[in-house]
């Protein structure tokens, strides 16, 4: 709050709000769009959601849902890009320093964990419609695709790995995206008290998974 004062009136002087632009009431409102479907999906599937809820529930009139999404199918895709890029950014993150396997699977489990506990709206959406078929089932596979290409590049940078070829590189990568979707199911499923076993779980099968490393002859 400003301490100015109009010096005839000695009234308290407000400082005038700093404008929006048009652009980011373009932005809020499209937010508020997705944040209100993800609302609406808690305990539903994406093929039940109409339009008109979603504008409604976010205060606009239907016709104005276009001026964000083309469909609800658009839509869709945005939310499950909303979700996995940042998790991705995120776990990539957590595996820049780790100079060892175990450094490289404690960092990225942790990031997992919380990550699911702070947006659980969201991977309660993304495993509902990952086998349920149609244009966002499909951009939940591209995602994956793009989150396992990543993992495979950082892999690449650890010794006994530089010389695997990219096709044995990418099946290390599906193996280990495996069991961090596992883990991501068994997190929503938890109850109270089970996090760290469940976190712990999701460590020893990563070490299981990288413990054939070493042997393995890649062609």
């Amino acid at each position: 709050m400003s301490n100015a004062v109009d010096i005839r009136t000695l009234e308290p002087v407000s400082e005038p709000l700093t404008p929006v632009s048009r652009q980011e009431r373009k932005l809020r409102t499209r937010q508020t769009l997705l944040d209100t479907a993800l609302e609406l999906l808690a305990d539903r599937p994406f093929a039940t959601l109409s339009l008109r809820e979603v504008a409604k529930g976010a205060g606009i009139v239907p016709t104005a849902f276009y001026r964000h999404f083309a469909s609800m199918e658009d839509l869709g895709v945005a939310l499950v890009e909303e979700a996995t890029r940042t998790l991705r950014g995120m776990i990539r993150s957590a595996r820049t320093d780790p100079d060892t396997y175990q450094g490289m699977i404690s960092a990225s489990v942790t990031t997992l964990h919380q990550f699911v506990r702070v947006h659980e709206d969201h991977f309660r959406f993304l495993t509902r419609e990952r086998y349920a078929g149609g244009p966002l089932a499909q951009a939940i596979g591209v995602e994956l695709r793009l989150f396992s290409g990543d993992l495979a590049i950082d892999l690449a940078r650890f010794p006994k790995l530089r010389e695997w070829s990219t096709e044995d590189l990418h099946m290390l990568a599906d193996l280990i995206v495996s069991v961090m979707l596992t883990t991501i199911v068994e997190l929503l499923e938890a109850r109270p008290g089970e996090d760290g076993k469940i976190t712990g779980t999701a460590e020893k099968r990563l070490r299981l998974v990288l413990l054939g490393v070493p042997h393995w002859k890649s062609s």
